[in-house]
């Protein structure tokens, strides 16, 4: 009787416990309804959405202190505390969400809007590079329109990023505003960024040096690293493929002091399984073994300082190539060791003055077959910025210096006239000014200069202008801009080919500075469609104008790479689009296309620049499951056929490359906003270029070529093309079809 006794109370509490909610409300923006708005009791799978006239009724039952979450894309979610069974919420008002209008801060130095931005500035997030994860920020910007990252090399795997079909020399990149990445590193310090640590990336298509200075002739790309306090305590972000690569990204957030927060983040990467399934006796993938550790620091809201630490040991070459056979003939290999140290940091007087610096040092041992490549550059950079509103005016002064010594092994830094090793020790002090005036709501004006003084080309002026027209709204935006750019080059440090050692470096004269000349045209169109979704279309018509342009002459001479500054002309023509479709029910839609026309004129005659392509496109369909907390990612990119470095006349390998596609999927399934797991196929075509990339695999030291006087090969019954062996006819990955799987995890 007692057990039948305390059945009855147990159920009686439980009963007591249990409740029934029955919730009623309206959903608006500016006084209209919003039709398909989710609304969803926290933390569960309860839910409905509204209709036509954004009302709902939502019941449910069994859930203690509920909470009613309304969102629609586009718009500021709102949370509402449920305290009786029965209630009615009224009208909720939804405003709109701040995060479409991202703030960005590469087109102006300052941080502002995007949509208030007069420079157009492309912002990609992480859940944008999360759909096709990969182990480098080098590989991940291939997803994005008018970017592509090129391949410079099928052995050793380096490479650049090109912008609009300009070289990847041409791109700045920038980690927070900083100018780290330049010169050596660009060819071989890209990689090694841990990606936990991106909060975003911005990228800015077209001159920018009168912003930057030197090397931001074909566009920007800064990468903005996380503030401390917006990361979660810990994360861990690692996968693996089928191929055997292995990718480890570590963020922890600890404090020091009251005032000082710090980030640390470390990104491990290793691949050790020489694979050879083109049958050509080389590496597809060029094995590594990388380390690189972060760390930020920001002490109150006035000083940040942030430093990286990058070590990797690569290499590429004939199967069966052991470290004793470096430097040597016995069996052909690339091997590069690099050493990297970074500092940069901000500190801001006040709302008006700040002062940013940074420095790097970065030291190269490699070795191309027999010849070794040993070299230092150090580069410090230090910026004065002072800003100030002025009624209708925006007022920007910068101060600048920066500071670049590069020494190496070859005849870069040799000097004819003493016959001896001489670095080379470049000084350039700058002045911007930049006034941006706000005309009325509905126009803006930008007008910039930069005057640097490089001390071995002398003074250089870069101008440009920028025009904002937009609606009351901002749903539609027309952005005008036309500047200037220009770059001081340094072969060695950049092309790659340079040093493969299959080809001798031939400099006709002094090389000087290249310029360039742009304008641009981007029009932005946003739509709020009423059943909740959004989409938005940008596009842009731009076209480029170069002189001075130093293009690496292979045809001339098969066995050389001749280098001079052009007497012609290049131009550089493209059209680009993006649409983006936003829709509920989880379903986001990006796709983006651009269409280059590339030429060089010199003499009359017009050719196309190698590896340049004439189309591109990139897509990405994800769809969400939220009940589920699944999402389906689904990634690709097209490009079109690119010139490629022949050998000759009698080269009997085209001299374009085929169009072709990389395609990807991804499932990711999460676990209470804690947990991620992932897996999907990448290059699910199976695509690969051609088994006859690299000529005369066999013979790499040219043992079994004949030459004549001059050094050039001559046609033989076992070498009747003339051919010698040569690594540069190379465009995409040799990697095929692989799997791959992760997990993501955070402690908050």
């Amino acid at each position: 009787m007692v057990r039948f006794n305390l059945l009855l109370f147990l159920l009686a509490f439980q009963l007591s416990q249990s409740q029934d909610f029955r919730v009623t409300g309206t959903v608006l923006s500016q006084g209209q309804p919003l039709t398909s708005a989710s609304v969803y009791i926290e933390n569960s799978n309860t839910g409905t959405s509204t209709d036509i006239e954004g009302q709902f009724t939502l019941s449910f039952s069994n859930i203690k202190n509920p909470k009613l979450v309304i969102s629609f894309l586009g718009y500021k979610t709102q949370i509402k505390k449920i305290n009786s069974e029965s209630t009615d919420l009224g009208t909720i008002e939804l405003e709109l969400e701040e995060a479409l209008e991202e703030i960005v801060v590469s087109g102006t130095l300052k941080a502002v809007s995007k949509r208030d931005s007069p420079v157009p500035v492309e912002v990609y997030g992480q859940s944008f590079f999360k759909a096709n994860p990969t182990a480098s920020i080098f590989d991940a910007l291939e997803n994005i329109n008018g970017v592509r990252s090129q391949l410079n090399c099928s052995i050793c795997s380096t490479g650049s990023v090109n912008i609009n079909g300009q070289e990847g020399s041409y791109t700045m990149v920038l980690i927070d505003g900083f100018p780290i990445v330049s010169g050596l590193s660009t060819v071989y310090g890209f990689s090694g960024i841990p990606q936990a640590l991106i909060e975003r990336i911005e990228v800015i298509k077209g001159p920018a040096s009168t912003l930057y200075g030197s090397e931001a002739v074909a566009g920007v790309i800064n990468l903005i690293t996380k503030l401390p306090e917006n990361t979660s305590k810990l994360s861990v972000d690692s996968f693996f493929s089928g191929w055997g690569e292995v990718n480890t990204d570590l963020a922890y957030k600890y404090q020091l002091s009251d005032k000082t927060s710090a980030i640390l983040g470390v990104n491990y990467f290793n691949y050790s399984n020489p694979i050879d399934n083109n049958k050509d006796g080389f590496t597809d993938l060029t094995l590594q073994d990388r380390i690189s550790i972060f760390n930020k620091f920001t002490i109150g809201n006035k000083f940040s300082i942030a430093t990286r630490f990058v070590y990797e040991d690569r290499w590429g070459g004939q199967m069966g190539w052991l470290p004793k056979h470096r430097g040597g003939e016995e069996l052909y290999g690339e091997s590069i060791f690099t050493r990297r140290f970074e500092f940069f940091g901000k500190y801001q007087f006040n709302k008006n003055l700040s002062f940013q610096f940074s420095f790097n040092d970065h030291n190269q041992n490699s070795a191309y077959g027999k010849i070794l490549l040993k070299a230092d550059q150090t580069i410090g950079f230090g910026q004065m910025v002072w800003n100030k509103n002025i009624a209708k005016h925006e007022l920007l002064m910068g101060l600048a210096y920066r500071f670049t010594f590069y020494d190496d092994n070859t005849t870069a830094t040799f000097n004819d006239f003493s016959s001896q090793n001489m670095a080379s020790i470049t000084h350039l002090p700058g002045l911007l000014i930049q006034n941006q005036t706000q005309i009325n709501p509905y126009n803006t004006l930008l007008l910039g200069i930069r005057y640097d003084h490089n001390s071995i080309h002398g003074n250089i002026l870069t101008p440009r202008i920028n025009y904002k027209i937009n609606n009351s709204d901002k749903s539609y935006i027309l952005r005008l801009s036309a500047g200037t750019g220009y770059r001081v080059a340094q072969v060695f440090t950049e092309d790659h080919a340079a040093l493969t050692g299959a080809r001798k470096v031939v400099f006709l004269d002094d090389l000087n500075p290249e310029r360039s000349w742009n304008a641009n045209m981007n029009f932005v169109q946003k739509f709020y469609l009423r059943k909740g979704a959004i989409i938005d279309f940008d596009f842009s018509l731009f076209t480029t104008h170069f002189s001075n342009k130093i293009i690496p002459d292979y045809e001339t001479d098969p066995n050389k790479i001749i280098y001079d500054n052009l007497t012609g002309k290049s131009t550089s023509n493209g059209i680009s689009l993006n649409i983006n479709l936003f829709a509920q029910g989880g379903l986001r839609i990006n796709v983006g296309a651009t269409y280059i026309d590339t030429y060089v004129e010199e003499n009359g005659i017009k050719t196309v620049p190698f590896l340049t392509e004439r189309f591109q496109g990139v897509w990405k369909v994800e769809k969400k499951w939220i009940a589920n907390d699944l999402t389906v990612d689904f990634t690709g990119t097209n490009t079109g056929a690119l010139r490629l470095p022949t050998l000759g006349n009698l080269d009997p390998r085209p001299s374009y490359s085929d169009p072709f596609s990389i395609l990807n999927v991804q499932l990711t399934k999460t676990w209470n906003n804690i947990i991620e797991y992932y897996g999907g196929v990448k290059n699910i075509l199976n695509f690969v270029p051609p088994s006859n990339s690299i000529t005369r695999p066999f013979d790499p030291f040219d043992r079994q070529v004949v030459f004549d006087q001059s050094g050039n090969a001559l046609p033989t019954p076992s070498n009747p093309y003339a051919l010698t062996f040569d690594p540069t006819y190379v465009y995409t990955s040799n990697q095929g079809i692989r799997f791959f799987f992760g997990i993501r995890w955070k402690y908050n």
